[in-house]
């Protein structure tokens, strides 16, 4: 064991050391843009934190740690971005490990903050209908946003895949998107008849856009010809639910939970949704979907063999 405050090999500078653990992360862990955006952000914090107390990452205790998040939490950061922030810990002490900068990591025992698990508000079929019906199909948008919100619902995709969406990876005879999710993983998903038409149609009007280099085989692009924003596609999707009179908090992230509310009350077996979602654990599905009452209670009546008799 090093002594306090030793050294297994020189520091670099933070901002290499911040590099690094960038890369590494990026490479060795096959982390998404946005996971190394928000990671990043956490570990500039915690460096801007080491210069108010005049230490090193090496001289840190767990003891450093914890006052560092009683500050966070003070502040009003809601817990999960908390949680972020600890996993970020924990994984840049793994890495300065690795790489010999220390010999232990004083965020492995930190605890998680309990996080609720607040189920997003699910739309019903007519709600997503009037969505749609308040698209303004006049406008040169109306046809793309109308492609959206069928890309959303009928595909169950997260608000970062569908822009990253390329024509490429539409594979139109076999009704399949290629998406890459999290962590750059890819994955099929099916598309609908319904989805593949609206998909069709926003191509011929993408056709007359002046698109920008670098943007040509991206499905969704702005008027300007370039890629949609996840900002706008929150915006578009919330405009039109004002529009439509909804009162539940909508987001782009509720249609998704729709496609796989609406899948498992229809029978769909909850592996083929989970791989549909490209969730990795089977846990995160079940704790993603919400089973209402009803439905678990036509479940126990149709297959509990005292309810079959």
């Amino acid at each position: 064991m090093m002594a306090e405050g030793k050294y297994l090999r020189p520091l670099k500078a933070l901002g290499d050391i911040l590099d690094d653990y960038l890369a590494y992360l990026g490479m060795e862990r096959g982390l998404s843009v946005n996971t190394l955006k928000g990671y990043g952000c956490d570990i500039r914090h915690f460096f801007e934190y080491l210069v108010v107390i005049s230490k090193t990452p090496v001289d840190v205790e767990e003891d450093d740690l914890h006052q560092m998040l009683v500050a966070v939490s003070e502040m009003g950061v809601q817990p999960r971005t908390q949680a972020r922030m600890i996993a970020a810990l924990r994984s840049f002490y793994k890495f300065m490990r690795l790489e010999g900068y220390v010999d232990r990591n004083p965020a492995s025992n930190i605890d998680m903050p309990r996080l609720a698990h607040v189920l997003p508000d699910v739309l019903n079929v007519d709600e997503i209908d009037a969505m749609i019906g308040c698209i303004d199909m006049s406008k040169a948008e109306g046809q793309r946003n109308r492609a959206i919100i069928e890309v959303l619902y009928g595909c169950g995709l997260r608000v970062s895949e569908l822009t990253e969406l390329r024509i490429s990876r539409i594979y139109a005879e076999d009704k399949y998107l290629l998406v890459e999710g999290k962590g750059s993983k890819q994955r099929l998903v099916p598309m609908c008849d319904a989805t593949l038409k609206e998909i069709s149609s926003y191509l011929e009007d993408r056709a007359r856009l002046d698109i920008k280099p670098g943007n040509e085989d991206i499905l969704f692009l702005n008027r300007r010809g370039r890629k949609l924003t996840r900002v706008m596609i929150f915006y578009i999707i919330r405009d039109l639910a004002e529009q439509a009179g909804i009162k539940k908090r909508v987001s782009p992230h509720t249609l998704r939970h729709s496609f796989a509310t609406h899948l498992l009350e229809g029978g769909a077996n909850l592996r083929a949704i989970q791989e549909m979602l490209g969730h990795e654990n089977i846990g995160t599905t079940e704790v993603y979907l919400h089973f209402d009452k009803t439905l678990l209670r036509k479940e126990l009546m149709d297959h509990h063999p005292l309810y079959c008799r």
